[in-house]
């Protein structure tokens, strides 16, 4: 265990924000379009930390080896930029979460691999940009997670060594970089945690319900 912690890193879907309902939107919209029935939003849910690809699996069943994949994943992207954060909050607990990473000094920023062109303006929307100079996206390091890349990019920004960091994720994805980057894990039930077999499963060094329970695992830390 780490004397200090010096920064704590945070995936953004299905960590920091809920995007699923702007995003299970962007599904429907294209099974509408394409005449297909539209799908509860609880039956997408569980894709949507895998983005566009695990959405048009849910909802048309193929993968991006399949002829419509490219044309239908345009579409999809095409219509989510344009309501990008129209659903879209904040999970309950997180903005008393960043208050108390702040009020007690320490670093935090966002990882995930949603792309730059969607996680910027994002991320303005939800008024998170001006309070942390670390947002790295999906195409600013030369691999995504599950590589160690984005989140080791991350430490170097917020000057944290990564053995002093902390990742927050709800996805395998999520454990599996904040593990190979040096930090210690926590993983969120309350998020998308897709398909990955049992959250105890997943190696992380804690697991939380709330984000309340960070802030109790860093005063204990402290």
């Amino acid at each position: 265990m780490p004397e200090r912690i010096q920064a704590v890193l945070f995936d953004l879907d299905g960590t920091l924000a809920d995007t699923a309902p702007d995003l299970g939107a962007a599904a429907n919209f294209l099974l509408l379009e394409e005449g297909r029935p539209q799908k509860p939003l609880a039956e997408l849910r569980p894709y949507t930390s895998q983005g566009v690809r695990g959405l048009l699996r849910a909802g048309f069943g193929i993968d991006p080896e399949h002829d419509d994949y490219p044309r239908l994943a345009q579409r999809f992207l095409e219509f989510y930029a344009e309501h990008l954060c129209e659903d879209t909050r904040l999970f309950s607990g997180i903005p008393e979460l960043l208050d108390h990473l702040e009020d007690a000094g320490l670093a935090w920023g966002i990882v995930t691999n949603k792309r730059m062109r969607y996680t910027d303006p994002l991320v303005a929307r939800l008024g998170l940009s001006p309070r942390t100079p670390c947002v790295v996206s999906g195409d600013t390091t030369a691999a995504a997670k599950p590589s160690p890349l984005p989140i080791q990019h991350a430490c170097q920004l917020l000057a944290s060594a990564p053995q002093r960091s902390i990742y927050v994720g709800d996805d395998l994805r999520d454990i599996q970089a904040g593990r190979a980057a040096g930090c210690l894990t926590v993983a969120v039930s309350y998020g998308y945690l897709g398909h990955n077999g049992p959250l105890e499963s997943w190696g992380a060094d804690l697991i939380i319900d709330h984000p309340q329970e960070l802030i109790e695992f860093l005063q204990k830390l402290a």
